[in-house]
């Protein structure tokens, strides 16, 4: 079996490439996916989150709102919050990939954003970097609601430079050009990893 590890800075289009494996039939585990459910179900990590960062609960679920003004208050939060949530986040990974490998799965990836800066490389057999021009990236991003300038900045402060994970990526799949043209990357890439 195959694992690739999926990954690209924020606004480069790396959900529409997971969708595109998707689509594809190849199994996909997306890290914000998992993220989210753990934050509506996980007790434990509920209250870890809670002693840590205070009140972040609404309706007994993490309000991702309320995370995030006390990580922008104190932004050394971050590394504390992906300390707090990263195991979790792994032991749900682990389980896709045993589910995967006993079903006698081919190829499997798992979206990961912050792949490079968690050091997580390492756990995949190929890692694929999803990318676009800087113009395109900033375009996406800044029309998304409640997005700034300096939002922006301070997200892009935290990832690896896109330059970068080019640099370190097995393959690289471009979302700046038609969307029919980056599915078919998908597909060369797909038939080129496990064949026909």
């Amino acid at each position: 079996m195959i694992h690739i590890g999926l990954t690209g800075s924020i606004g480069m289009g790396k959900s529409t490439v997971a969708q595109m494996f998707r689509d594809e039939s190849i199994p996909v585990s997306d890290a914000d996916q998992v993220v989210h459910q753990l934050y509506t179900q996980s007790k434990p990590l509920k209250l870890a989150l809670t002693e840590a960062f205070g009140d972040v609960l609404t309706n007994e679920v993490v309000d991702r709102a309320k995370l995030s003004s006390r990580l922008q208050a104190d932004t050394k939060g971050f590394s504390l919050l992906d300390a707090i949530v990263h195991p979790y986040v792994a032991a749900e990974r682990d389980r896709f990939v045993k589910t995967n490998r006993e079903a006698g799965t081919r190829l499997i990836v798992s979206d990961i954003p912050l792949l490079f800066e968690t050091g997580a490389e390492a756990q995949f057999d190929k890692v694929v970097v999803v990318s676009a021009p800087p113009e395109v990236q900033a375009q996406r991003v800044l029309a998304r609601p409640g997005m700034t300038s300096e939002k922006f900045a301070q997200i892009l402060s935290r990832q690896t430079p896109d330059t970068e994970k080019r640099q370190r990526a097995d393959f690289v799949i471009n979302t700046g050009q038609d969307i029919e043209a980056t599915r078919a990357e998908v597909r060369a890439l797909i038939n080129r990893l496990i064949g026909e």
